[in-house]
């Protein structure tokens, strides 16, 4: 075992007198150490459960005969640190996150490592961290936050943003805006569109870090502690068979991502995190590529803020694997891909259904032949940029009336 090196033979005497001034017998020494990464805290609503979650992911762990050893990562809530100072912040905090993680697990030399993230930045830093590491790995998020019906209208962040923004321009009253503000957001997990967070959870699934269902399953849900749990248990069979995330991260797997991103609709913030993820592994990701991918891939799905569906909605459809599925049939995915399950992309999708076709669309009726993302290039952007055409009203693709040029003078 790697983690041999810091509890085996009479040299490491102080190493296991050290792990015994925890509490730690010789029977939990002797198993495989599995590091449990959990970032929760009092200030991200994605974030305030996952001791729940890191509870049951050691319980899983033990289960099948591992020693569990948890310890803490940062997360910055964006929409909290969002419109003041500290949005200078929250990117940054990606990198202090991976980093840290990597410290950790390297330093203590675990067989094996579980990442509890959840949030925007979070997810991604505990993937990259996966990736520099280099054990057998898993990601168990802590789930979507659900959208609950107000005025026959269902409710998530954005619905409030626009509340402000109806509030300034006369067409609401505060006491609107205040009955926005209660119920826009019911509970803990990560907000309930297709925003950063539920992107990346999706995405995590898609690349084969995640277990199915970890990018759907709601938060308050009894399965999401149930997959934890399963989470835990299968850490250890990763850690038996030596699957580690070199042999999931694959370029062909990021493709995979990239395919399933077009169809879900996912966050344009996809385009700044997986690439950082598979730079970690030696792929390049560009512009050029996802663009590649999204010419080709049709968008199926249109979740807040494309449309009124949410997260909820996707996991009773079918969820990810139900997408995945679809594009399938097009041979839009590749399907001999090692996953955390065990098994292949293909057998995890085998039994795979559209339970809502409205949610999910079919392949042969997207909601257009194109992905969700799109790369613009232009004077104003000669390096490109990224738009989530999905999101773009119809009215806006076509501009018609006069055009306005300017021209920049230089000043001598």
């Amino acid at each position: 075992m790697k983690s041999d090196v810091v509890k085996k033979g009479i040299e490491r005497a102080p190493h296991r007198a050290l792990f015994k001034a925890m509490g730690y017998t010789d029977e939990e020494i002797e198993r495989p150490l599995i590091g449990v990464v959990n970032s929760k805290n009092e200030i991200v609503p994605g974030h305030i459960h996952l001791d729940t979650i890191a509870e049951a992911v050691k319980a899983g762990i033990r289960m099948a005969g591992g020693t569990p050893i948890e310890f803490g990562a940062i997360g910055v809530c964006d929409g909290i640190a969002m419109g003041h100072t500290g949005m200078k912040y929250s990117l940054a905090t990606r990198e202090l996150i991976a980093d840290s993680c990597e410290a950790m697990g390297l330093a203590h030399s675990f067989d094996g490592m579980v990442f509890i993230p959840n949030c925007d930045k979070i997810v991604p830093g505990m993937l990259m961290a996966a990736a520099r590491i280099n054990v057998p790995s898993i990601v168990i998020s802590g789930g979507p936050m659900l959208s609950l019906k107000h005025n026959g209208k269902n409710l998530d962040l954005n619905s409030v943003f626009e509340a402000v923004g109806s509030y300034k321009a006369g067409k609401m009253t505060k006491e609107e805006v205040c009955e926005y503000e209660e119920k826009a957001c019911p509970g803990c997990g990560s907000c309930s569109g297709m925003f950063t967070a539920n992107s990346m959870n999706c995405l995590t699934e898609v690349l084969g870090m995640g277990l199915p269902g970890n990018g759907t399953i709601p938060a308050v849900y009894a399965e999401r502690i149930r997959l934890a749990k399963k989470g835990g248990m299968k850490i250890m069979e990763l850690v038996e068979k030596d699957i580690k995330p070199s042999d999931i991260l694959t370029p062909k797997a990021f493709e995979n991502a990239l395919a399933v991103d077009m169809a879900l609709g996912c966050s344009t913030n996809s385009v700044l995190h997986l690439p950082a993820i598979a730079n970690e592994v030696g792929i390049e990701i560009n512009l050029e590529i996802i663009n590649e991918i999204s010419s080709k891939v049709p968008n199926l799905c249109k979740l807040a803020p494309a449309g009124h569906h949410h997260v909820q909605d996707l996991y009773a459809a079918g969820g990810v694997q139900a997408v995945m599925k679809e594009l399938s049939k097009k041979n839009l995915l590749h399907l001999d891909l090692m996953t955390v399950t065990g098994k292949t992309v293909g057998e995890n999708i085998e039994n795979a259904v559209i339970k809502d076709s409205d949610v999910i669309r079919s392949i042969d009726n997207p909601y257009s032949p194109t992905g969700g993302i799109a790369v613009l290039k232009g004077n104003l952007a000669p390096d490109g940029a990224v738009v989530k055409r999905s999101a773009v009203a119809p009215e806006m693709l076509v501009h018609k009336g006069p055009a306005r040029c300017l021209t920049r003078k230089m000043l001598l």
